[in-house]
Order: structure tokens, then sequence, then C-alpha cells
């Protein structure tokens, strides 16, 4: 089996990359052999349709499986129609990911695991997105930035 492995660096010694879309290079492994190649990731530095950049780079390097911390819903759409067995992992080496692949202990995950344009920053992964909130609010009390604490914090005037 071919494992493509997001990466911060090109080797089997490389770190896990989080990021999916945005890692800068996919460690491709075969599993029977550990002979890999490594590829720069062509999502890497785009603003938007980095994953289905990153699916599509996986899928033409011949993989089976991904691996990576985070996969947003257009990358895991992309890589399911691709038939590539998506994992989850957060830290490590590439060559221990690869190893627990082996050793059956990352079971494939079933749907992604952050929301759209996750890579880009600012945000950090919420325990369940799908229903928590991503800071929609003004930061405001229920004075609603009215000015109505009077500065005494009991949201009336003095």
């Amino acid at each position: 089996m071919k494992v493509a492995v997001a990466a911060s660096g090109e080797t089997l010694e490389a770190p896990i990359d989080p990021r999916f879309g945005r890692c800068p290079y996919f460690v491709v492994v075969d599993t029977e052999t550990m002979q890999f190649t490594a590829i720069a990731n062509p999502g890497g530095a785009l603003g938007q349709g980095a994953g289905i950049q990153a699916a599509q780079a996986v899928v033409n390097a011949g993989a089976d499986a991904v691996v990576a911390a985070n996969f947003g819903p257009n990358a895991y759409q992309a890589l399911t129609a691709g038939e590539v067995a998506i994992y989850a992992a957060s830290d490590g080496t590439v060559r221990q990911t690869v190893e627990a692949i082996q050793r059956g202990e990352l079971p494939p995950i079933g749907n992604a695991t952050v929301p759209s344009h996750f890579g880009l920053g600012g945000r950090q992964a919420p325990v369940n997105w799908g229903s928590a909130g991503l800071g929609g609010g003004g930061g405001r009390g229920q004075g609603g930035g009215r000015g109505l604490g009077g500065g005494r914090g009991r949201g009336g005037r003095w």
C-alpha cells in the first residue's frame, strides 16, 4: 500500500504537518518496502482550493491512503471521490505514522475534521466544529455596546 503523509519535511523523519491542504510536502511511502518519495504540495500557497489541489496531488501520486491531523470538507470529498482512505494523526514522524498504520493503530476517519479554510490560520480546531460556534459574536455584553453599564458593570445609567 502507498501512504501519503502530510509532512513538514521531505524525509521519513519529518514531523507530520497538521494541515492537509497547506502542508509543505507529502511523503509518499510504500508500506511494504519503506521506499518513499517526497512531493511538494501544490495547494500549500493557495488562498482557495488548497484542499482540492492537495487531494489531486495525492491521487496523482498513486496513494491508497493519506494521513494528516486535519481534513476540510472539500479535501475530504475529493479524496473519497479518488478512493483514497483517510487517516488522522496529530503527532510523530512520517515513519512512526506509517508504522502505526501497519500495526492497525490508526482507524480511517469517516468525515471532515475541520471547517473550510481552516489551514489559513486564525482559528483553533473546535472539538465539535459541526455544532460549535466559530466566534461570530461582537464581543459585547447584554447592553449591546450601548454603554448602559455606567462604568459600574450593572447595565443601568447612574
